[in-house]
C-alpha cells in the first residue's frame, strides 16, 4: 500500500466512467496499486448504471465530456437513482463558469485533467474522510453514537464521572463508548438515554443511523 493511502477497514469501490480507454486503464492501474481501492471502469453510462444496480460504488469518477454522452445528463441520472452517491467530476481545464455549474449540480468535488497522483490521492482521501467511507456499519455506529453521547454530556456540563454516577456505569465504560471503542449494551444504552431524558430511538435517530 502506498505510504499516504488511507488506512481502511474495507476497500473503497471506485467506478470510473470515461470514454478514453487509455485513461480508464491508467486509473485502474494506479488505483489498484494504492492497495486501498477496488476499481471498475466503464465507457458507456448504461454499463455503469447496470453495474451500480448490482453493487453501488462508494465513489464515481465521472468524465463530463464523453463525445455523444453528456456528463451533466449522466450526473442527473446518477443522483436521481442513488441520492447521496459520492460523485467526483473529472474535467479538462474548466472555466470559472464550468466550476460554478458543476458545484450547483451537487457533486462532491472535481479534479482537472491532467492531474497528478498526489492530487488524485488528496481528492479521494477528502471524500473518504468526509463521507465516512471504508468503514463497517458497526464502526460508523460506534463512532457516531459515541460522539453524540459526548456532545450531550458536554451540553449538560457533566464530567465523565457525573455521567457515570447517573447511569451507574463506570467511567472507563463511558470513556470507551464516547471514543467509539465499544458499543453500549442495551442496558447501558437505556441508562445513558434515561440520563439525558431521551429514548434510545431518539439517540439513534439523531446520528442518522
Amino acid at each position: 500500500m502506498a505510504a499516504d493511502s488511507p488506512q481502511l477497514e474495507a476497500l473503497i469501490d471506485i467506478a470510473v466512467l470515461d470514454d478514453d480507454l487509455d485513461f480508464r486503464n491508467y486509473m485502474e492501474d494506479v488505483l489498484k496499486d494504492e492497495g486501498a481501492y477496488t476499481v471498475r471502469t466503464f465507457a458507456h453510462p448504461a454499463d455503469l448504471f447496470a453495474a451500480a444496480e448490482q453493487q453501488m460504488p462508494d465513489i464515481v469518477l465521472l468524465d463530463m465530456k464523453m463525445g455523444e454522452f453528456k456528463g451533466d445528463a449522466v450526473l442527473e441520472q446518477l443522483q436521481t437513482r442513488w441520492p447521496g452517491l459520492c460523485v467526483i467530476v473529472v474535467t479538462g481545464y474548466p472555466s470559472y463558469e464550468d466550476m460554478r455549474a458543476t458545484f450547483k449540480m451537487n457533486v462532491f468535488d472535481y479534479i482537472t485533467k491532467p492531474f497528478s497522483l498526489a492530487q488524485l490521492r488528496q481528492v479521494l482521501r477528502h471524500a473518504i474522510e468526509t463521507r465516512d467511507l471504508g468503514k463497517t456499519p458497526q464502526d460508523r455506529l460506534r463512532e457516531r453514537l459515541g460522539h453524540r453521547i459526548k456532545v450531550l454530556r458536554v451540553e449538560h456540563d457533566w464530567s465523565l464521572k457525573d455521567l457515570a454516577g447517573t447511569t451507574k456505569l463506570s467511567v472507563s465504560q463511558i470513556s470507551a463508548i464516547e471514543r467509539g471503542a465499544h458499543l453500549p449494551s442495551m442496558e447501558s444504552l437505556l441508562a445513558i438515554s434515561k440520563a439525558f431524558d431521551k429514548k434510545p430511538s431518539e439517540l439513534l435517530h439523531s446520528i442518522d443511523f
